[in-house]
């Protein structure tokens, strides 16, 4: 342990090109970069199935799908038959952003109050309009929430792509396994923790400043149970009620 203090609060590692400050820059923006690449395939698609509620069972199969791929082996595969580049790791980071994020705009969408959606098409809104101007805004806590999941699996992840020889503090691991050194392997395994946990925090103020206080319920739920039976109606409710027993009967 008395190592691991060492290493973090030495100058020397807080410095140059290969110092923390450069590895926590450079593991942030692939991490950003593979948030907006997921971003721009998940966000779309759950909204336009969300609001049709047609192929919910394409979201699940995607969903379930890309979770199950290997990450390493993915980025494996990716290089070697892209080359060592920054597209492959993008890619094989934003598999794993795909998923939270399509769940959860998908199940924000749908699960909008049908009465709202009706009066908008009543006002006569298109439906264009009803998504951006009714739909989204009220799924935006499943949206954000599924970007704060997202978030935390890619930059927990993001190690891997000092394994194709590029940077971020996934290189305090594999430097310090080729020469043995643990105290710089731990210092690694705990900065990419401790960065995770930082972007869930700060995340999590945004939601908090963007999302509507009446909306904030519903913001931590996690987005994967609602996608479960993508078929069901969200509007069916029991509607049965009790009849009162005539004054004076007896139980």
């Amino acid at each position: 342990m008395s190592l691991l203090f060492s290493y973090l609060f030495d100058a020397a590692h807080w410095s140059g090109p290969t110092g923390i400050p450069a590895r926590i820059g450079e593991h942030l923006f692939y991490s950003v970069l593979a948030l907006a690449l997921g971003a721009v395939v998940a966000v779309p698609l759950g909204a336009l199935i969300g609001h049709t509620r047609r192929g919910g069972f394409l979201v699940v199969g995607i969903a379930n799908g890309m979770r199950a791929l290997p990450e390493l082996g993915l980025l494996t595969l990716l290089v070697l038959l892209m080359g060592i580049d920054l597209l492959p790791v993008t890619i094989a980071l934003a598999v794993l952003a795909v998923p939270p994020l399509l769940a959860g705009t998908y199940s924000g969408v749908r699960n909008v109050d049908q009465g709202a959606v009706d009066a908008a098409r009543g006002m006569g809104m298109r439906e264009w309009q009803i998504l951006f101007k009714v739909e989204i805004p009220n799924a935006l806590p499943l949206i954000l929430g599924g970007l704060r999941a997202s978030a935390l699996q890619v930059i927990a992840t993001a190690a891997v792509a000092a394994y194709v020889s590029f940077g971020g503090l996934g290189r305090f691991l594999i430097d310090g396994l080729k020469s043995l050194d643990y105290s710089q392997m731990a210092a690694g395994a705990i900065l990419v923790a401790l960065l995770a946990l930082a972007v869930e925090g700060l995340l999590a103020l945004v939601q908090r400043a963007v999302v509507s206080p009446g909306l904030r319920g519903g913001g931590r739920r996690s987005p994967t149970a609602e996608i479960t039976t993508p078929d069901s109606s969200p509007d069916s409710t029991d509607t049965t009620t009790a009849t009162p027993e005539p004054a004076g009967a007896t139980p």
